[in-house]
């Protein structure tokens, strides 16, 4: 009985010893078994979509038309009509200048003229007094009468002193007119200095009509006030003396339409041309997309740090005039565009040494959790690529 109760107490310690060693067994291997489970985060699903392969230009948003307002007068700010941010027409009025001295300068050109007139006329008057006395007495009558008298007197019919008498007339006539033709060339003078006097004045009066109409600036185009650049009481200093250091009134832009001006790579730039489609993503509207077209490709590229790129403006209708000047804006140029395709993240591609395309697909069964499956690719936009063959829509596909 006791040999059996120890043959008992073995086969029992032999059940859990070996119970103990299966059991350990069992966990290192599943400790060793690599874990198929695949992170939900890292997977995507084929789906279908539309994609457009496009050439970003960075830049900013410009007024199609900007006009800086400068004053042709000089004066000091009276009044203001507008502020930036108002949509004005073309005529409108802007701004009025102080106009009591451009008064007083037109009264003043006004007198100077009324004098120089005046003076016009009163040399005119003279004129034509000093044509009466060059005509004066008829000289060839009193010549006659001289000749007659010296022939009389050499026959003895006349006295001397008669012969003296009508010569002397004769000289005096002849002294007359010729004093009178020098008085009528002074007097002409006198007149043509009288008219350039007149001039003159007209050119003065006109002058500060000008100023004074100039006094009011007017809008020069229909747009938007992009700036206001003075105050009630500054002094402004006219175009038309200091050019481009004159003082800036106001920036106007149209604003209806306005471009992005950007800058496209030497390697894009050939597919680049007139008319072409564009979308434009403003910060400031990242849900919304403007449509826009490219009206303009600089024919001269610029190269800094060793790349060359080419300017390209492309137009945005902005009737809305929601889209401001110099906000930050992309204007996706598009090359190619496909509508209701397959589309796979770009982040799960795989390519082999010779560029061969492939995706990783879950597969429970592989040794892995995963397989790879060889597919055939089409346009990109740099986050997704078109998918021509290999997957089908709804399969999930693991990010590399």
């Amino acid at each position: 009985m006791a040999v059996n109760r120890k043959k008992q107490r073995r086969w029992i310690w032999a059940v859990v010893i070996a119970g103990l060693l299966g059991g350990a067994g069992f966990g290192v291997r599943a400790a060793l078994k690599p874990n198929n489970t695949i992170d939900p985060s890292k997977m995507a699903t084929i789906e279908r979509g539309n994609i457009a392969r496009s050439v970003v230009a960075t830049g900013k948003i410009e007024p199609r038309a900007t006009v800086e307002v400068k004053s042709k007068a000089s004066g000091i700010v009276k009044q203001l009509m507008v502020d930036y941010g108002d949509v004005v027409k073309q005529g409108q009025v802007l701004a009025e200048l102080d106009k009591e001295e451009l008064q007083a300068r037109l009264r003043e050109s006004q007198a100077n003229l009324q004098a120089a007139q005046a003076s016009e006329e009163s040399a005119l008057a003279a004129l034509e007094r000093n044509k009466v006395e060059t005509e004066g007495p008829d000289i060839p009558f009193l010549k006659s009468a001289m000749d007659r008298a010296r022939d009389l007197h050499k026959e003895q019919l006349i006295a001397k002193n008669l012969v003296e008498d009508a010569e002397k007339a004769y000289q005096m006539a002849l002294n007359k007119q010729a004093s009178a033709q020098r008085a009528l060339a002074v007097t002409r003078a006198e007149i043509a200095r009288a008219k350039a006097q007149v001039a003159q004045a007209n050119a003065m009066l006109e002058r500060a009509t000008e100023d004074l109409r100039n006094s009011t600036i007017v809008s020069p185009i229909d747009g938007l006030v992009l700036s206001r650049n003075v105050e009630v009481g500054n002094a402004v200093s006219s175009i038309l003396v200091l050019g481009s250091q004159a003082t800036l009134l106001f920036t106007l832009g149209d604003v209806s339409d306005v471009y992005v001006r950007g800058k496209v790579d030497q390697a894009d730039i050939g597919k680049v041309y007139l008319t072409q489609a564009a979308r434009i993503v403003v910060e400031s509207f990242r849900d919304k997309k403007f449509e826009g077209r490219v009206y303009k490709i600089s024919p001269l590229g610029v190269e800094k740090e060793n790349v060359t790129t080419f300017e390209v403006q492309v137009s945005i209708h902005n009737p809305g005039r929601e889209l401001k000047a110099n906000m930050s804006a992309n204007a996706e140029i598009l090359l190619e565009e496909k509508q209701n395709v397959l589309l796979a993240p770009e982040a799960a591609i795989v390519y082999d040494k010779d560029r061969q395309a492939s995706m990783e697909v879950p597969d429970p069964a592989s040794e892995k959790g995963r397989k790879k499956v060889p597919v055939r690719l089409g346009i990109s936009n740099g986050v997704k690529t078109e998918l021509l063959a290999g997957l089908n829509e709804g399969q999930k596909v693991i990010l590399q």
